[in-house]
């Protein structure tokens, strides 16, 4: 099947945070900037996705979603298929999102006042959740070696204090594009028994991996002897860029902690929203995996052209990108202070990028670049960095 990721799609006007936003947030002027900062792709979903929602127009009533049969055995078929990993109908909980899965998860097994461990630079809204549900946020950060991210448990064990509950692992990476190894995430789940914390594992790029590169291993596989400790997280709204569809799966295997999970939902009065649960039907399907295919070729070459583009001028070094589509490039060679590279970016490239210590300890020198876009807009980029940057070549 042929797939047209190099068609541009004019955003603006369409209320589209990414490109509607870049002009009142980062000062990048809507007219001629490049959105390169919010986690949505610029392609078109996949066409089984279009389908099932104009099937819904066509019928033209929109009432609450019910039988949910198909809609847990897509999601069941995908893991299984894609990921290797068999998980039963009742372990499925639906919410709006994974931010909103894991304010449901602080909610439900920490109280106001205890310490939820991050291993940071790291996706930024999960501080921003902890935070507002009163409770700590324990920043763990993570060295660079051989210029990627790394676990480093020992200096971790030693930052404990006994008021930890959780530990929020982001599996693959974001915003370093780590794939993590068997190894490390029997490390991350041996870490949470140690200080019995609970193991939550937000897996919503696990689907976004490049070809003849490590292959993402779901938590539960990786160290089955911590099920009785362990959530895991992913969704279809990333993968399909159907974000917002505010779709997300909340996967608990043991049978005590979903008991808990889903009295809270119960509380809460949380339902699925119809329109998202007939996407996510028809994007897990093997249509729906055709064009995850050609899209993680497509961003393969995307990635080489950000990459090299970015190894050209002096002081710039991208972290390795083993998944996701969001490139995390270190600025400090450049001798310059965060104000002046994040101008340079900004005002003189004129593109609106994640600030690095939006994403914790760790995150100062760096900038978050979004490269799942046509690919003649990351030329274009590549073209604007080099000439902000120019006097350092």
């Amino acid at each position: 099947m042929q797939f047209d990721f190099d068609e541009i799609i004019d955003r603006r006007g369409s209320h589209c945070m990414k490109w509607d936003k870049m002009e009142t947030l980062y000062g990048v002027p809507a007219e001629d900037g490049l959105a390169m900062w919010v986690a949505d792709m610029d392609f078109r979903a996949p066409p089984c996705v279009t389908e099932a929602l104009r099937r819904m127009a066509d019928h033209g009533i929109y009432g609450y979603f019910g039988d949910d049969a198909a809609y847990l055995d897509a999601i069941r078929w995908w893991l299984a298929e894609r990921h290797g990993w068999e998980v039963a109908p009742e372990w499925i909980f639906t919410t709006h999102g994974l931010v909103n899965g894991t304010g449901m998860c602080v909610d439900t097994w920490t109280r106001p006042g205890d310490g939820v461990v991050l291993f940071t630079p790291v996706y930024h809204a999960f501080a921003k959740v902890i935070r507002a549900a009163g409770r700590e946020v324990v920043e763990c950060e993570m060295p660079v070696v051989d210029g990627r991210h790394t676990l480093d448990f020992e200096t971790w064990d030693a930052q404990m204090t006994g008021r930890e509950r959780m530990v929020i692992l982001c599996s693959p990476h974001n915003p370093g594009g780590r794939v993590w190894t068997r190894e490390e995430l029997r490390g991350v789940a041996a870490f949470a028994e140690r200080h019995d914390l609970l193991l939550v594992s937000d897996e919503i790029h696990q689907d976004l991996v490049f070809p003849g590169g490590p292959r993402h291993v779901p938590l539960p596989l990786a160290a089955p002897e911590a099920l009785d400790r362990m959530v895991v997280m992913n969704a279809t709204t990333k993968t399909f860029n159907i974000a917002g569809a505010h779709l997300g799966n909340v996967v608990v295997p043991d049978e005590r902690l979903r008991a808990d999970f889903a009295q809270r939902m119960l509380a809460m009065g949380i339902s699925p929203n119809a329109f998202g649960m007939h996407m996510a039907t028809a994007a897990y399907s093997p249509e729906g995996a055709a064009w995850v295919d050609a899209l993680m070729a497509y961003l393969e070459e995307n990635r080489r052209v950000f990459d090299a583009g970015i190894a050209a001028i002096p002081g710039l070094r991208s972290m390795p990108l083993e998944a996701t589509y969001l490139s995390w490039v270190d600025f400090s060679g450049t001798g310059m202070s965060r104000a002046e590279f994040t101008a340079r970016v900004e005002r003189d490239a004129k593109i609106a990028v994640n600030h690095g210590p939006t994403f914790g300890k760790g995150g100062e020198s760096w900038l978050r670049f979004n490269i799942a876009t046509p690919r003649a807009r990351v030329v274009a980029a590549v073209a604007r960095l080099a000439e902000a940057f120019s006097d350092l070549q």
